[in-house]
């Protein structure tokens, strides 16, 4: 078992536990299930009573109050209630004019919600009933079960409660859910399945760099399997194909993006941002933007695109109050910039020119770019296991501005370096690395390809004393230090040998310090970190050598590579190095 769920009942606990902390909106029926709101709004004449199988939180129960539904009945995880949790939360939660049940559109929930329909209406209750089905990846014509029911329940759940607070009447609300089914398209994608309560294995398996297509909210597989392409491209495809199949209307669009349990609110807060850009490319105008998990599949990796046509007094009903546990995003201003947000390219504002550096300083840009790109993956699996596993995307994020700055520009690579991640680069290791490239830079000649032995050892002298004042950082902290200050040492060896000395260092003296570096960075395998965030890990982080020396180290064998080329060769491959 994955999930810290109690062996016994435990979607009646889950329910009584949103009881717990919604004490003044929700009320729990233990025997049958259902729970109901305590506090409906007066002028209601007609309950909304939902539900389906648990999993899917926080739909449903999460819009269980005023504004919302005054009924759910969760069955239990990805299976219908039972048609007696149903009738009976109808009866308990029927007002005047009756029960309007909203039902998603599977076999196991449209039988049990039918067959509670007909019980209630041989009790004399009026009853009327809306089925959403909204999934378009379920939109076949030989199909008799026809699209599923998904994500846009929350849409007509929440118009419906506003409707209702209103005093609208059944036939009035049954007409209104029937129109916004109509109007609604999703669509759904999963990088992973869930993981099953039972097997505590993911309900489906995918190759890495595929996707799931058209993926079911129970951890139904997708229509069609798909290589994964860039995100921007994958939102198009998914936008085209909802404008595609939506009934024509108005340009007006509620636009909702839905995390399907584990995709984090940063991935979903970006994709809205891509959504929206595309429909203004197709003519159509998001009056309201929702981001969210909404409608999850347990802890599915993925997230689905719903899209409903707005009709004339719909988005006042999406804003009216509601007094729920689920507090739904209000709308921007129509004409807000970050309704279609344009894109403009990042610029870089130079207060002062960056020293004047030899040509090859370039060449040890794109030459540590080639390296960093080849051993991100590898920095990056390495600060997993002793950090927050950002480590790589960082580094590589931050050449590759310095790339674009220099290309841009006309500045010098290591400058570039050094702006890049002075200005640009967040976290800890990323301003400890711009002074790093900053002193570097400043140890370029203004004539001549390679810089002087003994202006590389002072800068990287500097730079080891920097990093120390702004950090603390030492030898044998575990940090980049480790490898900055040997390289320092055997630079300020060859720097005081002078070229007569006949040693290896003097007549290789970047290729011996890269060496030093290199040895330094392994060697914090075997310390325990004192600084930064592996340090919180402490004795998991021991045979773990540390991300950011290894980064330093090698920067340094750019360095030689491109200023000692010959002697280099003798220096280990930067994907060895890399390797646990």
């Amino acid at each position: 078992m994955t999930y810290f769920l109690p062996e016994t009942d435990p979607v009646l606990t889950a329910a009584r536990g949103l009881a717990l902390v919604h004490p003044d909106k929700v009320e729990v029926n233990a025997a049958p299930l259902f729970l109901r709101a305590r506090a409906p709004h007066p002028d209601r004449r007609v309950a909304l009573v939902s539900g389906g199988g648990s999993g899917h939180e926080p739909l449903h129960t999460g819009l269980l109050g005023r504004g919302g539904l005054d009924a759910v009945c969760p069955g239990e995880v990805f299976a219908s209630p039972h048609n007696r949790q149903i009738y009976e939360a109808g009866v308990a939660a029927a007002r005047s004019e009756g029960v309007l049940l909203i039902v998603k559109n599977y076999t196991g929930d449209v039988i049990n919600f039918q067959i509670a329909a007909e019980r209630l209406r041989h009790d004399g209750i009026p009853v009327a009933t809306v089925l959403v089905d909204d999934d378009l990846a379920t939109d076949a014509a030989d199909s008799a079960t026809g699209r599923r029911g998904t994500a846009a329940t929350v849409v007509v759940e929440k118009l419906l409660g506003a409707a209702a607070d209103r005093g609208a009447s059944l036939v009035e609300l049954q007409e209104l859910g029937t129109r916004v089914v109509a109007r609604s398209r999703s669509i759904a994608v999963a990088a992973r399945a869930q993981t099953s309560p039972t097997t505590s294995a993911p309900a489906f398996t995918l190759d890495a760099g595929v996707l799931d297509y058209g993926v079911g909210i129970h951890g139904e597989r997708g229509t069609r399997t798909i290589a994964r392409p860039p995100v921007d491209d994958l939102v198009r495809r998914m936008a085209d194909d909802l404008l595609d199949a939506l009934p024509a209307g108005p340009d007006e669009v509620l636009a909702l993006v839905n995390g399907l349990g584990a995709t984090t609110d940063l991935e979903l807060h970006a994709v809205s941002v891509l959504l929206t850009e595309r429909l203004a490319e197709r003519g159509l105008r998001p009056v309201l933007t929702v981001a969210g998990t909404y409608t999850s599949a347990l802890d599915m990796s993925g997230f689905s695109l719903t899209l409903t046509r707005l009709d004339e007094g719909w988005a006042d009903l999406w804003t009216a109050p509601a007094e729920t546990p689920l507090t739904l995003p209000r709308p921007l201003g129509a004409d807000s910039a970050a309704t279609a947000p344009e894109r403009s390219a990042t610029t870089t504002s130079v207060a002062e020119p960056a020293p004047a550096l030899a040509a090859g300083s370039r060449e040890v840009l794109d030459r540590y770019a080639d390296i960093v790109a080849q051993v991100r993956d590898n920095l990056t699996k390495l600060d997993q296991l002793v950090g927050d596993g950002d480590f790589g995307d960082n580094l590589s994020g931050g050449v590759r501005r310095a790339v674009k700055l220099a290309d841009e520009s006309g500045a010098d690579g290591v400058a570039a370096l050094a702006e890049a991640f002075l200005n640009d680069v967040g976290g800890t290791s990323g301003p400890l690395f711009g002074l790093l490239f900053q002193h570097l830079a400043a140890a370029e000649p203004g004539a001549g390809r390679a810089p002087s032995v003994a202006a590389l050892a002072e800068a990287t002298a500097g730079a080891q004393a920097a990093i120390h004042r702004v950090g603390g950082a030492q030898v044998g902290d575990c940090t980049i230090v480790d490898a900055l200050a040997p390289a320092a040492e055997s630079l300020a060896a060859a720097a005081e040998g002078g070229p007569a000395d006949g040693s290896e260092n003097a007549q290789a003296p970047l290729t011996t310090a890269a060496q030093a570096a290199i040895r330094g960075a392994l060697s914090t395998a075997s310390l325990r970190p004192r600084r930064g965030r592996a340090s919180y890990v402490g004795d998991h982080a021991l045979g773990v050598p540390d991300p950011g020396a290894l980064a330093v180290a090698l920067l340094f064998v750019a360095l030689a590579d491109i200023h000692e080329p010959t002697m280099a060769t003798r220096l280990p491959a930067p994907g060895y190095v890399t390797v646990l």
